[in-house]
């Protein structure tokens, strides 16, 4: 069986090598991402494997089909970069529904940490041997309130982390796990937990309903210094509006590790370059913000979890004809496939 691999990066290889070895899979891995100018080297491979800034919109898909392609192989959680609707009965597309949620809720809180306490500020002052502790006061995370959009795996851990920093929390999620509730962690609307929330942090998936969820209006209702946590996806905000609250000192401070344009820049090395994306190079600019480059998954387990999953998606299709994680879009809105034979 043999996969083109795109969008490869180094950290990729050892864990799909050893995972790929031990099933019969051969993957050839390809730096490149698949687009439509790059689906034909696809040619002759039984599938794809596909990462978050890999195009698989429906002239891709056409190609694929033509040549005989037969499954997308995501290795990641979030599918917004596949047309699923117009996949459904073309090609079966199969993701990576969970793989670390401690890598990225530990990177979320890591972040915000950071931030709050200027941590990456006084790393660089030390580094010239400046010990002036002056604009460094931070605040306490200890009683402070956050609202977790998203109650899945990865945001069920985050609030377990903030519950030991002894905060309190504002959940939301548009189907509730009533089970987490407790004296200090409670469901509320959005409009509550924006007006309520010294801190937001975002776990959910960028759908229709949830795209720029974070905007001008949404900002307006929240708290003054609000502070604004996103190591989902980039487009649930809207950078624009994101940039005119920092201006505007409504926002206090911004973490980011994905961005809404992120697949022009991120993974690569744009150190002897110019960025023309304005909005990116302003927010990286202020001081209160962070941004770092879609690295909240990325951890020893994370990988090896993402590899082990992803081949035996693979082979779970290829000889059983059917995959639990296969998204599909008949089986309940472009959720997992609740039957794994839809066509």
């Amino acid at each position: 069986m043999k996969f083109a691999f795109f969008d490869t990066k180094p950290y990729d290889r050892p864990a799909f090598d050893k995972y790929g070895a031990e099933k019969g899979i051969e993957f050839k891995y390809f730096e490149t991402k698949l687009n439509e100018d790059t689906a034909e080297l696809a040619r002759d491979f039984d599938g794809v494997c596909v990462f978050v800034n890999d195009t698989v919109n429906a002239k891709v898909i056409d190609k694929l089909v033509d040549m005989n392609v037969k499954v997308v192989a995501l290795r990641c959680a979030g599918f917004n970069n596949v047309d699923v609707k117009y996949a459904f009965g073309k090609v079966h597309v199969l993701r990576v529904p969970a793989y670390s949620p401690y890598a990225v809720a530990e990177h979320t809180m890591a972040l915000l940490l950071t931030s709050v306490r200027r941590i990456h500020k006084a790393y660089i002052r030390t580094r010239d041997f400046n010990f002036s502790l002056s604009g460094m006061t931070g605040f306490d995370l200890h009683g402070k309130t956050v609202g977790v959009i998203g109650t899945g795996k990865i945001g069920k851990v985050f609030i377990n982390i903030c519950r030991g920093f002894g905060m309190k929390v504002l959940a939301y999620d548009k189907y509730p796990d009533r089970s987490i509730e407790s004296e200090y962690v409670r469901y509320a609307d959005l409009p509550e937990l924006f007006e309520n929330s010294d801190i937001i942090s975002l776990h959910c998936p960028l759908t229709e309903e949830t795209y720029h969820l974070i905007n001008r209006e949404s900002l307006e209702k929240c708290k003054k210094g609000v502070v604004i946590l996103n190591t989902s996806r980039g487009a649930l905000v809207d950078a624009e509006a994101l940039l005119a609250g920092i201006k505007d000192r409504k926002v206090g401070a911004a973490c980011l590790d994905v961005y809404e344009e992120e697949a022009d820049y991120f993974f690569e090395d744009f150190s002897g370059h110019i960025i023309s994306d304005d909005i990116l190079a302003r927010l990286i600019s202020m001081p209160n913000v962070i941004v770092s480059s879609h690295q909240a998954f990325l951890t020893t387990e994370a990988l090896e979890n993402i590899a082990e999953t992803t081949v035996n998606n693979i082979i779970g299709y290829f000889e059983n004809g059917q995959c639990p994680n296969e998204v599909c879009f008949r089986c309940g809105n472009a959720e997992d496939c609740k039957t794994g034979k839809c066509f």
